[in-house]
């Protein structure tokens, strides 16, 4: 289960956090489309500390409960291992001890950086606003159980390691393949 999904589809055109975030943070953060402004509410919740906790009030606590709807869903249907892609698992301060274990895929901040511009097209200057808003990557270190550093490999090579992790978690991948788009790879 992907939180970053979760926590657009929220924020898409009528999505569940829209009228909340319209009421908080006012109508102008809404786009003509029925969507959050993006970039608009990017400007203050990363220069705003208060506005970033407020928007994180709206947004968590659906994610959360989306999270475990699918998670149940998926033990429900016999599952035996349910993965939860959570960037802000750290900063949300919940998750953590709700997991049987945490997998950070760590890489340098300079490759951060590069990924992020590649992705997003986002300025430098804004990309480190981001940065320094969540948590340092010392913090999301310590909250692992296992590390995957994830900097200068090929796709072959983190295959192999995604591959012996899930081994050492009970899980096979034998028909597991590459994805396409190599900055989204599924856990």
């Amino acid at each position: 289960m992907d939180a970053d999904a979760i926590s657009r589809a929220a924020a898409a055109s009528n999505g569940a956090a829209i009228p909340e975030i319209a009421t908080e943070f006012g109508p102008e953060f809404i786009g003509q489309d029925g969507a959050l402004n993006r970039q608009k509410m990017r400007e203050v919740a990363f220069k705003d500390f208060a506005a970033k906790k407020k928007l994180e009030g709206i947004l968590h606590p659906l994610v959360r409960r989306e999270m475990l709807t699918q998670a149940k869903l998926a033990a429900s249907r016999g599952a035996l291992c349910v993965v939860f892609d959570i960037p802000l698992l750290v900063e949300s301060g919940t998750w953590r001890n709700a997991l049987n274990s945490v997998l950070v895929v760590d890489c340098t901040v300079e490759t951060q950086i590069l990924r992020v511009k590649a992705r997003s097209g986002l300025a430098h200057e804004t990309i480190q606003s981001i940065i320094s808003a969540q948590a340092s990557r010392s913090e999301r270190l310590h909250a692992a159980d296992m590390v995957l550093f994830n900097d200068g490999c090929s796709l072959e090579q983190l295959a192999i390691l995604v591959q012996a992790f899930a081994s050492e978690i009970g899980l096979s991948f034998s028909d597991w393949k590459l994805p396409r788009d190599p900055l989204r790879i599924p856990l």
